[in-house]
């Protein structure tokens, strides 16, 4: 048996959510997104071939990393949770889904049957695309990421242009905690150039919070031991067990 792949969405995802309802900053969870995609890529280092797990947008850095196919979920998704990212993460995808549809009545039929016939569109319109070659099939992707990047943080992170990047510092980096750390570093550089050039949107007090954000990643200790040692302090160690970590 092989294994697919699962993702970090419990932490993507969560802040992604947050972000939606005003409680963290946009640019903050388009960074957690990137940083998300070290933890990610641990299950195609035991062997995962892929299609990575619908939830995990992260998934357009692990198949620039892999190659391996990415199932991802997009627009036809906003019956789980709203987001800036449903067309742009339809770019990458290997295979098209949806979330947690509720069994209820809506107007047409139960949820989930008009949420297969929406995912039937989808598909439908990707596959006609890529019946017109690679010409086609780049076409419709750059639609799909012109029509979102631009707007948000997150979406912008998810771009062809930052997975390349977030990609190379990735694989250029020497163990998971500093790739962590690189990865944070490069997102938030991305994110800055893109403002700074007028290619993407943010509210002033998004800006400010790149800075704050800097400033910690900055000040990160360099080996991933002297991190632990520094959270060990701060966190409540009787709500798990140290040696099932190792520590």
């Amino acid at each position: 048996m092989l294994a697919a792949g699962d993702t970090a969405c419990g932490f993507g995802n969560t802040a992604m959510v947050l972000a939606e309802k005003k409680y963290i900053p946009r640019v903050f969870a388009a960074v957690v997104r990137a940083v998300s995609a070290v933890r990610s890529l641990v299950a195609y280092e035991c062997g995962a071939v892929g299609p990575g797990k619908d939830c995990g947008y992260e998934n357009v850095y692990l198949k620039a990393i892999t190659g391996f196919p990415m199932a991802l979920e997009g627009k036809s998704a906003a019956c789980a949770h709203l987001s800036p990212v449903g067309n742009i993460a339809a770019a990458v995808c290997d295979t098209w889904s949806n979330e947690s549809v509720q069994n209820i009545k809506l107007l047409a039929a139960m949820a989930p049957t008009c949420y297969v016939e929406q995912l039937i569109y989808d598909c439908r319109l990707m596959n006609r695309a890529s019946q017109d070659g690679r010409k086609g099939a780049l076409q419709l992707r750059d639609w799909l990421v012109g029509s979102d990047a631009g707007l948000d943080p997150q979406a912008f992170i998810l771009s062809p242009e930052s997975a390349m990047e977030i990609a190379r510092t990735i694989v250029a980096a020497p163990n998971h905690y500093q790739a962590g750390v690189a990865v944070a570093r490069t997102a938030i550089g991305l994110l800055r150039n893109a403002h700074a050039q007028g290619r993407l949107a943010l509210p002033a007090r998004e800006v400010e919070w790149m800075d704050t954000m800097q400033r910690a990643v900055d000040a990160m200790p360099t080996t991933e031991d002297k991190f632990i040692e520094e959270m060990l302090g701060v966190v409540d160690t009787g709500k798990f067990v140290l040696s099932e970590y190792g520590l």
